[in-house]
């Protein structure tokens, strides 16, 4: 037990200063740290034998918390770190994501799942899910990277609405777990579970989740920025770990009220995000939130590496890695090519929009979360193809990220050129 303790310590402090060193040494370079980590983690896992098996069917709840807590400090810096306001038609592009692209997902994976892998009608929509948020967590690459000093600037379109669609869209796939849990609990016959789904798991639930997250975002946003007393005015003082009490406090309200709490976190950070828009508390804040999302990614990923290596893939298919695959390079693409049509975004943004739908953290939430509630007799099977998924993942938006954004980079600050030079210019990329 002493070695493996000392094993143990030793690999989270490497890991550690890993997180902090590696975003600085890999620069441009096409890999990401959660390539790193999930290679760092099959080796680890196959190489130094006191380390036990981080099966995620057998370590169930163990996952479930803890890719809870990671998501919900990634939901609280996503909320931090958008500088637009909520608007109808300047998040246009998010409703389009959300009301749009992300049903179809649902739809066409639940189908693959049904036809292509035999799963049962419940098992096809947990995975659908499971699968349908994209991930605030591992696409740091392509997301908002902290609040702006000046308020009146703009993110870029493809960053912004990557950003505000993973922030929202982990919580909008709960009520689709629960669908999927009801129906493995009480049958598919839509009798048996609708009328409590639409009631409870949507209405209540989201509603539950936006009040409190408004309501406790607004609370906080008083006290740090408008608070009497200078001494309780907390934005004056530059305590970054109140980040975490939000997190916390606006989680722990709408769960004890049935609501879902992952859109509460993410409505509560926006809250915050929209007072003092120009004071430089919100960048404190963010940095503070920013580091403890990535020691957990470390962790989280670098597990998911072990899981790889230690048996989560066995018995795969060319089935499971045909449905993976579509799911990345196809499903998500043309979802979100048709759920942008008509949006106003230019080709290219609408194109990366399109290809960066990163999955990672938080369909392994869904999985644990609906496994452990429901009744499902293709375990294995969810977990194996949600774990090519994420892989897959990894890999391939991890290799294509840095250099897809840095050429719409240059493009923008091309066309910002030929507009200061009064030569006309597209506005979309």
């Amino acid at each position: 037990m002493a070695d493996l303790a000392a094993v143990v310590y030793a690999a989270a402090g490497t890991a550690t200063l890993g997180a902090a060193l590696l975003p600085r040494l890999l620069g441009r370079a096409p890999v990401s740290m959660p390539m790193v980590f999930l290679g760092v983690g099959a080796l680890a896992f196959t190489v130094i034998d006191p380390l036990p098996t981080p099966d995620p069917v057998h370590n169930a709840s163990f996952v479930l918390h803890l890719t809870e807590l990671c998501v919900i400090i990634s939901l609280m810096g996503a909320g931090l770190a958008l500088n637009r306001p909520v608007g109808w038609r300047r998040w246009g592009t998010t409703w389009r994501l959300l009301g749009i692209t992300m049903p179809l997902t649902i739809v066409v994976v639940a189908l693959l799942g049904w036809w292509l892998l035999g799963l049962g009608l419940a098992a096809a929509v947990l995975l659908a899910a499971a699968l349908a948020p994209t991930d605030p967590v591992l696409a740091t690459e392509v997301q908002v990277a902290e609040p702006a000093e000046q308020p009146e600037s703009d993110e870029d379109e493809v960053r912004f609405a990557l950003t505000s669609e993973a922030g929202l869209n982990d919580g909008l796939a709960f009520p689709f777990t629960y669908a999927a849990v009801a129906m493995s609990l009480v049958g598919v016959a839509p009798a048996g579970w609708l009328p409590h789904w639409l009631a409870v798991d949507v209405v209540w639930r989201l509603g539950a989740g936006v009040l409190i997250g408004l309501l406790i975002g607004w609370g906080l946003r008083k006290l740090f920025f408008a608070a009497p007393s200078e001494r309780f005015r907390l934005a004056e003082h530059a305590e970054g770990f109140v980040a975490l009490a939000a997190t916390f406090l606006a989680y722990g309200a709408a769960e004890a009220a049935e609501g879902y709490g992952f859109v509460a976190v993410f409505v509560c950070a926006c809250t915050i995000r929209a007072g003092e828009r120009a004071h430089g508390y919100h960048r404190v804040l963010h940095q503070y939130v920013e580091q403890i999302e990535r020691m957990l990614t470390v962790l989280v990923i670098f597990l998911l590496g072990g899981a790889a290596a230690t048996g989560l893939f066995a018995g795969t298919s060319w089935r499971d890695i045909l449905v993976a695959a579509l799911i990345l390079v196809v499903v998500r693409p043309v979802a979100s090519l048709l759920g942008l049509v008509g949006g106003g975004v230019g080709p290219r943004e609408r194109t990366a929009i399109s290809v960066f739908g990163v999955r990672g953290v938080g369909s392994v939430f869904y999985v644990a979360y609906g496994v452990g509630a429901g009744d499902f007799a293709d375990e294995q099977t969810i977990w194996r193809i949600v774990g090519l998924v994420i892989v897959g993942s990894v890999v391939l938006h991890g290799i294509t990220a840095t250099p897809v954004m840095r050429l719409l980079d240059r493009k923008r600050e091309d066309l910002a050129e030929e507009k200061d030079a009064d030569r006309p210019a597209d506005v979309t990329l």
